[in-house]
């Protein structure tokens, strides 16, 4: 058990100070604003991502289903 606080207390020491991450956060309103056309598309691009696959399957289950 002391072998293991050991090596647990040695490879701690050797790793040095722990390098602190900071997030990149803005408070700024945005320098060039989206217009509503970009965002609808982007919107759309979105759900069509999301509802895409689980529609395509469940416009062909039929086809997913074993058939004996």
């Amino acid at each position: 058990m002391s072998g293991l606080l050991r090596t647990i207390s040695t490879r701690s020491a050797l790793r040095g100070p722990m390098i602190t991450q900071r997030a990149s956060v803005f408070t700024r309103p945005a320098k060039h604003p989206l217009g509503p056309a970009e965002t609808i598309i982007g919107l759309g691009l979105f759900a069509l991502a999301i509802l895409g696959p689980s529609s395509w399957i469940l416009a062909n289950i039929e086809d997913y289903k074993k058939k004996d």
